[in-house]
């Protein structure tokens, strides 16, 4: 019978892939730009909302500026697109960010591209949720009210998706995306065409409210930092473009040709979208307040505000079913860019531990092939940021752009020193035009999107942006610490010349709490090593106690000496510790073998029920130089179970194949592990069929065993030595 826990993981994963079921599709254009653009093509949904919400604090006259800020984000994202165009030609292996700035300009500087994009990652998630839950509170009260449980609900659903191995299904990805887009042009074709062409006179369920400015008055310099605030938290619509440039790999060939083609369609998709948008805001005189409880004057007590794409389908469309599908597909779309980030964080967090500047956990796929670690990460942390920030999208913006500007402006600086280490070995005048056109590009881009970070930084610092930062700035510090942990221990693990020095002597200890037949099975074990010397301790904690374990161990007959260590205090580690140092002291080339006798419970909850004293000892020994630890299990009968299922499931495989002359309960036996801390061979299993090699077996029906034989000594062979230790 499984345990509880194996049942619950199957429930929710499902059955394990073999690796071999590991494949990738290579997917045409038209399917490439949703499984890769729907983070993108998403920030639409958000990033008119900021915008407008930016410049309300200057009052409504404010919003004629904003048609001005969507051009300058519309600059910048056909900046950036071009600039991701000639990366995807230069490195169609799809590095990335992460392998551009490492390539070109250094590891330290990869490792700084990497922690802006595991940051970036993580605020995807929180922010693509956050803002999906926002446009279904528009249109569903309920929604509204528990966004923050809401939010986790629907972040924890993606983790279990993604945990059963979803792969990037063109059909699962394409449907929604596709939907999103016709929806959004499909609803600013009618906008345009209600105003211009029928001459319907459109308002948003936000016209007619008296909005006030929270800074009335403000001077020149103010009023330019606002639209400069306003301009970076537009740029929020550029998040997600990178993601072509680290999926090159899976496109069509030709692959370069191909991804430069999606970029450019996702590219003029988005244009349209945010232009329509911010143009349909202007037409319908809608307005969107960073604070209604403040700026809203003359309102309803109980104003709830809705997101510019729900009060813009409720302007075109009215209350009815259209007006639902709006907001469904933008919250669908809002999700699937959360997905995405499912996608992508575990990916670049494997290839980080595969160099070795996070933990090898996170380079380990699961059972469903997918990297379980990583997703599960990545979870904990956005959840983290839902619950603090109250899934509400405005704060948690001005915390998102940070870490996408900062892999932009290095990823840019990298593609610059690429064409220059290519154009000092070029010739050929026409490959040189096209890569001066590239590098032009580059610079271009690499000086717009670092302007773009200053502006950030300076506007949203004191607003959060600057928690992005000493996150970013934690993360770095982190994997250089953990590259150089790795590092030094491959440098100390390193052979070294020559053959290895063998040990002069093997000093033989076996501890004793008691003398059971755990007990006799260590004894017996250590002898058959045949160690130089061996000797049982017990560390008396208590006097009745201790002439206890004597008087049976002298009733036994035990030939192996019994050593008693005093200890005042009552502590047991400590003097073992001590006892094995000096033996060891003694001289440097001799080893020290401990052998600790333990009992093998076959239920979770029986641990419970003993003190661990063993498990507490290893772990203290194996931090000695020069001490070996052995365990030697006793398994008590409610592991008897645990062994027949053990049996059947190798019978239900077939017939398993081993050394020849192997019994079933040789196969049966688990290999010890290697190093410093060994296991010694376990009980045999009744159903064997011939005994297993020495030491210890038991011969079926034995004799009554003389006074001072364990149990489990195996007969001597004939003309074996029977001294005992040399």
């Amino acid at each position: 019978m499984a345990r509880p826990t194996s049942l619950l993981k199957r429930l929710l994963l499902g059955r394990p892939f073999r690796s071999d079921k590991l494949q990738h599709t290579l997917l045409p254009k038209r399917i490439a730009l949703p499984v890769f653009a729907s983070d993108a093509l998403s920030s639409v949904a958000y990033a008119p909302d900021e915008i407008l919400l930016t410049l309300s604090i200057a009052g409504t006259s404010a919003y004629l500026f904003s048609p001005w800020v969507a051009l300058a984000v519309v600059v910048v994202m056909l900046t950036v697109v071009a600039s991701y165009r000639q990366t995807v030609h230069a490195y169609p292996s799809g590095g990335g960010d992460y392998e551009v700035a490492t390539v070109n300009l250094g590891p330290k500087f990869g490792v700084g591209v990497a922690s802006a994009l595991l940051v970036d990652y993580v605020l995807t998630v929180a922010v693509s949720v956050s803002s999906g839950v926002a446009n279904l509170g528009s249109v569903l009260p309920f929604v509204s009210e528990h966004r923050v449980g809401v939010a986790v609900t629907a972040v924890i659903l993606l983790t279990s998706i993604n945990l059963r191995g979803l792969r990037e299904s063109g059909t699962a990805f394409a449907i929604p995306t596709y939907g999103f887009i016709i929806v959004i042009v499909g609803m600013i074709l009618t906008g345009l065409v209600r105003i211009f062409v029928l001459g319907h006179d459109l308002s948003a369920p936000s016209a007619n409210l008296v909005v006030s400015a929270e800074h009335a008055n403000l001077t020149a310099f103010a009023m330019a930092f606002l639209l400069l605030r306003a301009f970076s938290s537009g740029c929020a619509a550029l998040t997600g473009v990178e993601a072509i440039s680290n999926g090159v790999p899976a496109f069509k060939p030709p692959k370069s040709k191909n991804a430069a083609t999606t970029l450019l369609l996702l590219g003029t998709v988005a244009i349209v979208m945010i232009v329509g948008i911010i143009w349909l805001a202007r037409l319908t005189h809608l307005q969107f307040m960073e604070n209604p409880a403040r700026q809203l004057e003359h309102g309803p007590l109980d104003y709830v505000q809705k997101t510019v794409t729900v009060q813009l389908g409720q302007a075109i469309f009215g209350d009815g079913v259209l007006l639902f599908v709006v907001a469904g597909a933008t919250a669908l779309i809002l999700f699937l860019a959360a997905n995405t980030a499912f996608n992508g964080f575990p990916v670049l967090g494997s290839i980080l531990a595969q160099d070795r500047y996070l933990p090898r956990q996170l380079h380990t796929r699961g059972d469903r092939l997918a990297f379980s670690n990583g997703i599960v990460f990545l979870a904990v942390a956005a959840c983290l940021l839902i619950v603090a920030f109250q899934a509400e999208v405005t704060r948690l913006i001005q915390l998102y752009i940070v870490g996408v500007f900062v892999s932009f402006t290095l990823s840019q600086a990298g593609m610059i020193r690429h064409w220059n280490r290519l154009l000092r070995t070029e010739r050929d005048p026409v490959v040189r035009r096209r890569m001066i056109r590239s590098r032009a590009i580059n610079t271009f881009g690499m000086g717009l999107t670092a302007a773009v970070l200053v502006v950030v930084l300076i506007t949203k610092f004191l607003l959060g942006a600057w928690i992005a930062i000493a996150a970013m700035a934690v993360i770095f510090v982190m994997m250089l610490g953990i590259r150089r942990h790795y590092d030094r221990i491959a440098a100390e693990l390193t052979p070294a010349e020559g053959r290895p020095v063998l040990p002069a002597r093997n000093h033989a200890i076996v501890l004793v709490s008691k003398v059971h037949q755990p007990t006799l099975r260590a004894v017996a074990y250590a002898q058959a090593t045949r160690p130089d010397t061996l000797t049982a301790l017990t560390v008396s904690v208590d006097d009745v106690d201790t002439r206890a374990v004597q008087a049976e161990w002298e009733r036994h007959g035990m030939t192996v000496p019994l050593t008693v260590i005093d200890s005042p205090y009552r502590e047991i580690t400590r003097p073992i510790l001590d006892f094995v140092a000096s033996a060891r002291r003694a001289s440097p080339r001799d080893v020290v073998t401990v052998f600790i006798p333990e009992y093998v419970v076959g239920h979770w909850w029986e641990n419970l029920l003993h003190n661990q004293s063993a498990l507490r000892i290893k772990g203290r020994l194996l931090f000695e130089p020069g001490v070996m630890v052995t365990s030697v299990p006793w398994q008590l009968a409610s592991t008897a179970r645990k062994n027949l299922d053990r049996y059947d499931a190798t019978l239900r495989r077939g017939p398993a194949r081993g050394p020849r002359g192997a019994s079933v309960g040789d196969l049966l036996t688990p290999p010890a592990p290697s190093g410093g801390s060994t296991t010694a061979p376990a009980r045999p299993s009744s159903l064997s069929t011939a005994p297993p090699p020495p030491p210890p077996t038991t011969a079926p029906s034995p004799p009554p065993p003389p006074p001072g034989t364990d149990l489990d000594d195996p007969p001597p062979a004939p003309g074996a030595d029977t001294a005992g230790p040399r």
